[in-house]
Parts: C-alpha cells; sequence; structure tokens
C-alpha cells in the first residue's frame, strides 16, 4: 500500500491540457541533469555492454551520472571509474525496489531507466530526456529492440550490432503506439505500453508518486503498476520512438515454456492485488484495491440511500463507500463501507463518485459511468442532475482533478453538465422501500 499523497505543484516546468505532450512548453538553458538507473542481477556481460554505451550518449557527460542498482548479486559486479554501485539482499527478483534504491542514489534533474541487459543507441539519454525536462510530469517510454548480441563485443556499436542480429519485437506493442499515435492518445489502458527498462520521469514526479512498488518480489507487472499509479496521480504518457534501446535475447512473451506460463500467471495476479485500471483489475474477484471512492451527503434518507448503494455496489463491487454514521450503522459487516472520513484526492484511487441525493440506476449505467471517467477525453467532473436539475451525483476522474488541483487550473480537463437520465441514472423515489427494491416490485 503506498501512502496517501497530495497534489504538489513541480518545482519546474510546465503542463498541458489533457495528454497533449505535444503541446509541452519550451524551456531555454542548458539540457537536465540525469540520472541513469541500470538494474542488474548476475548479467556481467550484459551490464558491460550498456556501460559501454552509455559512455558514448550524445547528452552533456557532464549532466549525466550512472547508478547501478545491483540486485542481489552472489558477487558485486565491476563498474568502471564514475559509475556509482548500489546493492541489496537477495530477497526475489526485486528489480522495483531496486530500481528506488538507483534512484534514490542519484542527483540528476531526470531518472532514466535501463536494465543491464538493454543497452541504448547513442541519442537515447538526450531523446528521452527532453520530455521530461519540458514537462516535469510526463513518463516517457522509448522504443526497444531485440538482438541477439552474445557473440557481440561489448564495445561494439549497438547501432550496428543490434540491426546485423535483430530479433523480432513484439508485434502488440508497435501496435499499441501507431494505434495511440505514440500515446498521444492514451487513457487508462495505456500503461501495458510502459516498460521501465526503457522509461524515464522527472525525479518530482517519481518521488511524489511513491516510486516503484517495492512490494514486487517476482517478475513482472512493477513498470505496469508504476505507470498506471503514475497515470492516476496526472502524469502524462508518451512515446519517443527516436530514443532507442537494444534487448539482449527475445521478448518475454515468445517464450512459452510451462515455467513461463507459471511466472504470468503470478504476474496477473500481482497487478490485480494492485491496479484498479482497465485491463488488471478482477471483474468479480475481489483481491484488488479499492476504487472507485463513493461518498454521500450526510443527512441523506437512509432508506433512500441504501437502495441507491445497493444498485451501485452491484455493479462496482471495489467501491469504498464513506456515508455518515447513522448510515454506516446500519451497514455493520460491509467492509467496503465506513464512517470515516475519506479524502478522495489523498489516496490512489481512479475515480470518485459523489451522490449529493440517494440515486439508482442499472448495473450497466453506474459501469457506464466510470467508463466515462477513464476514457481518453474524460471529464475531470461531470454532474449529472435530476430532473429539477438539482444536483445527483459528481462524478470525477481523479487524475484530472488531482493535475489541476497540482497548478491551480481549471481548464486542463473537461467539465460537463448533464441531465442524469442520460446515463440511465434516476433519484430515489422517496416513497421506495428498501423491502420492494430487494423484492423487485418497487
Amino acid at each position: 500500500m503506498t501512502p496517501a499523497r497530495r497534489p504538489t505543484q513541480p518545482p519546474a516546468g510546465g503542463t498541458v491540457p489533457a495528454n497533449r505532450w505535444d503541446l509541452a512548453p519550451r524551456r531555454t538553458g542548458p539540457p537536465p541533469t540525469v540520472t541513469v538507473v541500470v538494474t542488474h542481477h548476475e548479467q556481467p556481460r550484459e551490464l558491460a555492454r550498456t556501460l559501454h554505451a552509455l559512455t558514448r550518449q550524445t547528452h552533456p557527460a557532464d549532466r549525466l551520472e550512472v547508478v547501478v542498482a545491483d540486485d542481489g548479486s552472489a558477487s558485486p559486479p565491476e563498474v568502471p571509474a564514475g559509475v556509482r554501485l548500489v546493492r541489496q539482499a537477495d530477497e526475489g527478483f526485486r528489480a522495483a525496489a531496486a530500481r528506488n534504491l538507483g534512484a534514490a542514489a542519484g542527483t540528476g534533474e531526470v531518472l532514466v531507466f535501463l536494465d543491464a541487459d538493454t543497452t541504448p543507441e547513442p541519442g537515447y539519454v538526450a531523446a528521452l530526456s527532453r520530455l521530461p525536462h519540458l514537462l516535469p510530469e510526463a513518463l516517457v517510454v522509448g522504443r526497444r529492440r531485440h538482438a541477439d548480441l552474445a557473440g557481440v563485443p561489448a564495445d561494439a556499436p549497438v547501432e550496428d550490432a543490434g540491426p546485423a542480429h535483430e530479433l523480432p519485437s513484439p508485434a502488440w506493442l508497435a501496435d499499441g503506439y501507431e494505434r495511440t499515435r505514440d500515446l498521444l492518445d492514451a487513457d487508462d489502458t495505456s500503461y501495458r505500453f510502459v516498460l521501465s527498462a526503457v522509461a524515464a520521469c522527472s525525479r518530482w514526479l517519481h518521488e511524489t508518486i511513491g516510486g516503484f512498488d517495492p512490494t514486487f518480489t517476482t517478475y513482472g507487472g512493477e513498470d505496469w503498476e508504476w505507470a498506471a499509479r503514475a497515470w492516476r496521480h496526472g502524469a502524462v504518457l508518451a512515446h519517443d520512438p527516436a530514443a532507442v534501446t537494444w534487448h539482449d535475447g527475445p521478448d518475454f512473451a515468445d517464450r512459452a515454456t510451462a515455467a513461463d506460463r507459471e511466472r504470468a500467471l503470478a504476474e496477473t495476479l500481482a497487478l490485480a492485488r494492485r491496479v484498479p485500471a482497465p485491463g488488471a483489475a478482477p471483474h468479480g474477484l475481489r483481491i484488488g484495491p479499492a476504487d472507485p471512492v463513493v461518498t454521500a451527503d450526510d443527512g441523506l434518507d437512509a432508506t433512500g440511500l441504501l437502495v441507491g448503494l445497493d444498485s451501485l455496489l452491484a455493479a462496482l463491487p471495489a467501491a469504498r463507500v464513506r456515508v455518515d454514521t447513522a448510515v454506516a450503522d446500519l451497514l455493520v459487516g460491509d467492509p467496503r463501507v465506513t464512517a470515516d472520513p475519506v479524502d478522495p484526492v489523498a489516496t490512489d484511487a481512479g475515480w470518485h463518485l459523489h451522490l449529493h441525493a440517494p440515486a439508482r440506476g442499472p448495473a450497466e449505467a453506474w459501469r457506464g459511468l466510470v467508463d466515462r471517467l477513464a476514457g481518453r477525453d474524460a471529464p475531470a467532473r461531470l454532474l449529472l442532475t435530476g430532473p429539477d436539475d438539482a444536483p445527483l451525483v459528481t462524478a470525477r476522474a481523479l487524475r484530472g482533478v488531482r493535475r489541476q488541483q497540482r497548478w491551480g487550473r481549471t481548464d486542463l480537463f473537461p467539465g460537463l453538465t448533464e441531465p442524469a437520465a442520460d446515463a440511465g441514472l434516476a433519484p430515489v423515489p422517496p416513497t421506495t422501500s428498501l423491502e420492494a427494491h430487494l423484492g423487485g416490485w418497487g
């Protein structure tokens, strides 16, 4: 569980509407200081190749530092002078914790993450660090290509050796970048296109969202969780195809042994337990985090509110509900309901629904409401009104709320007002009884 956070404005840079990284503001002056964090475990040959490639970067050498974060190798890896080595004990596959360790050991404004077996071309750091310098909320992923570099000398130019020994790259990833126009059209499912072995962000963003989740101790998933959490906290996702690296070996998806299948299952479950976003959250299993957060005005009619919450929770069983003490006392035994104060913005939730009056609707209406908040052009706020135009439900995409609070602006995401009936929701009539609702006759 990551700690509660509140939006804090970055120390430098600007912002953009929605995910419009193409509108990043210009900055003058020197390029950013960069910390490259290279995660390593028992790969000395691959590490030597990657560290050599980092000495050939076009980014100014006096604004570039390299930290090798070793995840429990039996012996410390050899690193050249000027490269810092930090290590942690071997307690499982802890790449997430190693990346945090490496990031904390550096001082750069921008963090660039690499794996030991992922070797960058000369322009990689300059290309990947550009956008986080201009736009500190940007989380940028480069282009990872694959090659069999086993017999290639460590000091061979990778921009030549890679194409000469190229292996197939995953088509789903290339298709995703093409379909989203290099993530310009990203939505709540686009975390799947972020690979931490070829990613960069500002130090401010990494620290604001709490870094990688160090509880990951098996292979895979930590980068998707990190990216999904960053997105919920207002990050801008981008893909820079000019930032090229070469992974030594085939893509993991091309391996299909029984052990690989078991590993894939563990990764899927690890994500389901941590990520409430579409594509990762389970549909019926209750093993993941609470989302959305649901609140209600105090003093609402208890019967009407119970009827409305019954319809809402039937559709969104992973919701966390905060109601006043009188209603919470009626729902003792449901762990999703509390009377304790909750600030949705300070959680890691993606969505917030507030009931101004008791409201109900079919499951598809409640799910459709959340789907609208998860879309590419999701509003920061959607106010649904009843037949008398009085507020009924306010739905918020917390990604947009957090970004706008961070910058003290209201123009970065749309705010909409619509009749609740258009969304399939309606006020609970004051004459409705819980008995009639449960029995299906009223």
